[in-house]
């Protein structure tokens, strides 16, 4: 490795400190609200398809960049994750303020925790990927190594978020108030877009 790939990497390494995380968010937040039996299957699924998403981006990331209003559908898409989420997250503490006795409400499925996933990982990969090949440029190192750590990092985390969503229901509201600014700082970005374009 040369010197003048040593600051890209060191930018790329912040970046998916940043965005990773939102991804790791999102992936223990579904995880927590399924069986545990089902946690770990979750969340390797859930990383599994945010990595092969990367790699699909990255592949076409020029035709992407040309693409208006892609950024502002990814936020929108995310903003309804969000909304899932919450709905959840608000009929599970429902249920346990109901009588202990009472009946409670019944864990997302595996199928459904995936999708809320997928659909999360689509917004969200795409914002990682054009930041990551916005700073590696021609660099394949680069992009290769962006894409690595990113799922590294996701893998780590997501379990960390999982087992302390599970021990303290109240950080999930933290969890989505993360996710609810990166919508709508990508529904703002992408809105600014199609003004600037329309006003061409």
């Amino acid at each position: 490795m040369n010197p003048d790939q040593l600051w890209p990497l060191i930018q790329v390494a912040m970046v998916d400190l940043m965005l990773a995380a939102d991804n790791a968010i999102v992936i223990g937040l579904a995880a927590a609200s399924v069986p545990a039996a089902l946690r770990p299957r979750v969340i390797m699924l859930g990383i599994a398809a945010a990595a092969v998403l990367r790699i699909l981006f990255a592949l076409v990331t020029v035709q992407l960049l040309q693409i208006v209003g892609l950024v502002l559908a990814g936020g929108l898409l995310l903003l309804w994750v969000c909304w899932k989420l919450w709905r959840e997250l608000r009929s599970s503490s429902n249920s346990k303020e109901a009588a202990d006795g009472g009946p409670s409400s019944p864990a997302k499925s595996l199928r459904q925790a995936i999708f809320q996933i997928i659909v999360a990982d689509v917004s969200m990969s795409l914002d990682n990927v054009l930041a990551v090949a916005g700073i590696a440029r021609h660099e394949p190192v680069i992009l290769v190594f962006g894409l690595a750590l990113s799922v590294a990092l996701m893998a780590f985390a997501a379990t960390l978020i999982a087992r302390l969503l599970e021990r303290y229901a109240w950080i999930a509201y933290i969890g989505l108030a993360v996710i609810l600014q990166v919508a709508l700082v990508m529904i703002w970005e992408g809105s600014q877009e199609i003004i600037m374009l329309a006003q061409v």
